[in-house]
């Protein structure tokens, strides 16, 4: 949508190891709910256009509202079962919203591969599940996710803090480290995990959720085991933001591991293009 930073420039770069690359630059109305940050989203496509500059896409697409959506009312994609809790509680409309563009998007672009940041891992989720029942002819990519120096992960919506609140944002990396540690110890109680990322959010403003779900069944988990997500999402001052980590977890390991099947098309690059 926009407001570029050096993690979607990562998506650029890891794209352009599988072909030319598209960058598409659309701030979406109808992902953006009622009292949401639409009109105050970040806008600076010449600033966008200056950090894409090096990196030479074959093109940037930048359409209006009306080159996606036409003169009006159209079609909306609704989401299947990764739309169900997390941030499909608090924002109800917003993956039909998702959906619905990365649909047109994709009818527009006709891309043989999408590269998505994982820090957006429920969205990947739906995006995929979308592509999968429908028969898309587009394979998913989700890249990992880009932090600062000290875990923030990266997010447009981190120019919103002040300083200070900046400082506070960290306890949701460090939230999910705490949560990773207590796994690489031995826990394996889904509810003590949650309860773990829960308390590791007291410095936020307020909590929206912190949850461990199995990838496979989107089921929160008691016993843990397998592909799984940990999740959080809290406002810190006027941002909300969210982060999570995706885990492989067995009886006596747990590994660092991506959501979908495709992510060794990043490793074996322009064969798969």
């Amino acid at each position: 949508m926009g407001a570029l930073h050096a993690g979607h420039l990562s998506l650029v770069e890891q794209a352009s190891r599988l072909g030319p690359v598209v960058v598409s630059i659309f701030v979406n109305p109808t992902q953006f709910g009622p009292g949401e940050d639409y009109d105050a989203y970040p806008r600076v496509l010449d600033r966008d256009l200056e950090l894409l500059a090096p990196l030479a896409p074959a093109a940037v697409f930048t359409p209006g509202t009306t080159d996606v959506y036409g003169s009006g009312e159209g079609v909306t994609i609704q989401p299947g079962r990764y739309a169900h809790g997390l941030c499909g509680n608090r924002r109800p409309d917003h993956f039909a919203g998702v959906l619905t563009v990365v649909a047109r998007l994709f009818g527009l672009v006709r891309p043989d591969v999408a590269v998505f940041g994982r820090k957006d891992a429920q969205q990947c989720l739906v995006i995929d599940e979308m592509v999968r029942d429908l028969g898309l002819p587009v394979r998913l990519v989700d890249a990992p996710t880009m932090r600062e120096g000290d875990g923030l992960a990266m997010s447009s919506r981190n120019a919103y803090l002040d300083p200070t609140e900046r400082e506070r944002a960290v306890c949701l990396w460090r939230s999910l480290q705490e949560a990773r540690a207590a796994l690489e110890a031995g826990e394996r109680d889904g509810g003590r995990i949650a309860a773990l990322l829960a308390s590791g959010l007291a410095t936020a403003d307020s909590l929206d959720y912190a949850e461990v779900r199995h990838l496979d069944t989107w089921h929160k988990q008691q016993r843990l085991d397998g592909r799984t997500l940990l999740a959080v999402a809290a406002q810190v001052g006027p941002a909300r933001l969210i982060d999570n980590l995706v885990l492989d977890i067995s009886p006596t390991a747990v590994a660092e591991t991506g959501l979908l099947g495709t992510n060794n098309l990043l490793d074996t690059g322009r064969d798969h293009a």
